[in-house]
């Protein structure tokens, strides 16, 4: 008899793949309105986030973001002055180009959505009448709103992967504090009951596109594809 495919195992909720509500009880993001300055209170891991995270108490009110590259406990960051400072919170139309920035704005207000990963920053590229081209680490290009407001400076926490795991334990735990399972197996290496691409026999890839209404044991591979067939150049 096979056994659960991961795609099942994980709708079944057990706890290899439930989320640890601990881990992400931090909401890194910054309020909507913010006056004056802020002080870092604390600097803080989580589990949840491969940056460390700063705890930032406003005039206001107390939020947590991504601490950027060489913060210090007792810093004090600035939200309405427009000088190009590490960690100051500014709108992207009084932010030079080539500065180096991180959590930015998807639509004005609405707190930061891109940019949040340990040592990653991206750059001011141009700038078009009510728009800013902001070039993203993944070397594409992006299109935001002039209002969109960003954190100056890279995120902390570059050097995360330069240090090599070495033990198969070590990565396995690392994985668990994401729920993630690891060491993942290769659908085409399981036998051919226990997945619907199981078993390499006779070299005859089935199908990795899935019907529409597939049931969740056969729903994997290509999960309604915007598009099917050989590319035409």
């Amino acid at each position: 008899m096979g056994k659960r495919i991961i795609q099942q195992a994980r709708g079944h909720g057990s706890s290899t793949y439930r989320v640890k509500r601990k881990a992400f009880r931090y909401r890194i993001k910054y309020p909507k309105k913010l006056e004056g300055e802020g002080i870092v209170v604390k600097l803080l891991d989580s589990g949840g986030h491969s940056a460390p995270l700063a705890k930032i108490k406003s005039e206001k009110e107390v939020f947590f973001i991504p601490a950027f590259n060489k913060m210090i406990e007792g810093q004090k960051i600035n939200f309405e002055s427009k000088e190009i400072k590490d960690g100051n919170i500014i709108k992207l139309k009084d932010i030079p180009l080539k500065t180096q920035i991180h959590c930015i704005e998807s639509r004005p207000g609405d707190g930061g959505i891109f940019i949040k990963s340990a040592g990653s920053s991206a750059t001011v590229n141009k700038i078009i009448e009510e728009n800013i081209f902001i070039l993203m680490p993944s070397k594409k290009e992006k299109k935001f709103h002039k209002n969109c407001r960003a954190i100056i400076g890279i995120i902390a926490g570059k050097g995360r992967l330069e240090k090599p795991v070495v033990k198969a334990g070590k990565k396995y735990h690392i994985k668990k504090t994401k729920s993630k399972l690891w060491p993942r197996t290769s659908a085409v290496k399981m036998n051919a009951i226990d997945h619907p691409f199981g078993s390499g026999r006779a070299k005859n890839p089935k199908s990795k596109i899935a019907k529409r209404n597939a049931p969740p044991g056969r729903k994997v591979g290509l999960i309604r594809p915007r598009r099917t067939g050989r590319k035409k150049r």
